[in-house]
């Protein structure tokens, strides 16, 4: 037995000097261009590698911290309840005096105006997926890359989706330019994420806003995160209203939460389905690409877009005498407004208000997808929905008609997600 572990040992030393003795029969410029190529692959693979092991350190400190508060936080809940039992007769008491109080301070309330889903997508989608009802179940989506981890097509209620498998993964979108700047100056992001019942800090979605597979060193540090009850993002986090007494990563029922992001020249804002949760007004740095998190499986992701920002609603009537929209959405095959498609439609109805010899022909678009005839109904079903909403929220009647014409103006091309994605529309033509 020594005697073959030795035999071994010794022919692995002599396979190790043989590697090391060509070195020396390698003419000298042939050796240091070979140094130079293996400098520079092993300096690239460092640096990735570095910068990989530092996000995991930093996330792994953050969730023990977050266990850590959330235990003390429920502590402190509990004791302060126990306390509350005991002050309830003393609160009975002081009761009536409170509600006098109250009722002076009532008519004292100031009158308060505040927008609080102001959101309007961009005009030209540049970037999207559904995932299409094309896609394999069990593939990897099409129109994304891997950077680490596992995801895959699955089906989800009839629906296709993006699930992230075992401890989650890292995806970016699979664009051609993905190493340059493919986010303009003005533009906007939305899409889909779902948080399955439960708590745990792996309950979230990280957002960087550069490509990390492609854009090393490039765009915007640091990571914009989405819990099942808020969004944070630098320094500023925000729950969700009617979520203050969950933790952050608690999820009580399993559910899908919209999410939006207008970036324009440095100014940002955040949304979570209907409510504006972040708004930072000089935001430093320059977002390059996007890299999506799931630090866990069974969370999915659908209904991703990215598009190139516009004109103002009231600049582009007096230039071209109508507003194309094509973040107005609505289900699939239906005319069922989409909770995200008021804010377009409550920046119609402001421009409305405040030029009233303003009047609008509601006309509804689609892509090629589906029968022709279909397609024209479903449109004009759809131009008459949004007609409608208009007048319920005081438009008078007489300032409206609405209109569609199916697949029969398309703006761009139906052979690509983004072109059928211009040309799902709602415009506002003046008459």
């Amino acid at each position: 037995m020594k005697k073959s572990t030795l035999n071994f040992k010794t022919s692995s030393i002599f396979k190790i000097l043989l590697v090391f003795s060509l070195f020396f029969f390698i003419p000298q410029q042939s050796e240091a261009q070979f140094f130079k190529k293996l400098a520079k692959k092993a300096k690239e693979k460092i640096d990735r590698e570095a910068e990989k092991r530092a996000e995991k350190r930093v996330n792994k400190k953050i969730d023990k911290e977050f266990d850590k508060a959330e235990d003390i936080l429920d502590g402190k809940k509990k004791d302060k309840e126990e306390g509350n039992s005991n002050t309830n007769e003393k609160r009975e008491n002081n009761l009536e005096s409170t509600n006098s109080n109250e009722a002076k301070a009532k008519s004292n309330k100031p009158t308060v105006v505040w927008s609080k889903f102001d959101f309007v997508p961009g005009d030209t989608v540049i970037f999207e997926d559904g995932p299409s009802a094309d896609e394999e179940n069990g593939e990897f989506p099409s129109r994304w890359d891997l950077y680490e981890g596992s995801a895959e097509i699955a089906q989800v209620n009839g629906e296709n989706v993006i699930m992230f498998i075992d401890r989650g993964g890292e995806i970016v979108p699979y664009l051609k330019n993905s190493k340059e700047d493919y986010l303009p100056e003005v533009f906007t992001v939305e899409f889909d994420v779902w948080f399955e019942k439960g708590r745990t800090t792996a309950n979230r979605f990280f957002i960087a806003f550069r490509d990390k597979k492609n854009q090393w060193g490039k765009g915007l540090g640091g990571n914009f995160t989405v819990y099942p009850n808020g969004i944070e993002f630098e320094d500023t986090d925000k729950r969700y209203p009617g979520t203050e007494k969950l933790s952050w990563a608690e999820e009580p029922i399993g559910q899908w939460r919209h999410i939006a992001i207008a970036y324009t020249k440095g100014k940002f804002k955040a949304y979570m389905d209907d409510t504006r949760l972040i708004n930072i007004p000089h935001l430093e740095g320059n977002p390059w690409g996007f890299t999506i998190e799931s630090q866990k499986g069974n969370q999915y992701l659908r209904n991703f877009r990215i598009a190139k920002g516009g004109v103002k609603y009231y600049d582009r009537v007096l230039s071209e005498g109508k507003i194309i929209v094509n973040g107005i959405k609505f289900d699939v095959n239906k005319a069922t407004l989409k909770p995200e498609s008021m804010g377009p439609i409550n920046k119609i109805y402001q421009l409305m208000n405040k030029n009233t010899d303003l009047k609008f022909s509601v006309e509804g678009h689609t892509d090629s997808d589906g029968g022709d005839e279909t397609n024209m109904v479903l449109s004009k079903a759809r131009g008459k929905t949004v007609m409608d909403k208009l007048i319920s929220m005081g438009i008078s009647p007489n300032r409206l008609k609405s209109n569609g014409f199916g697949e029969s103006k398309p703006l761009d091309t139906n052979s690509t997600p983004e072109g059928k994605a211009n040309n799902r529309r709602v415009e506002f033509v003046k008459f």
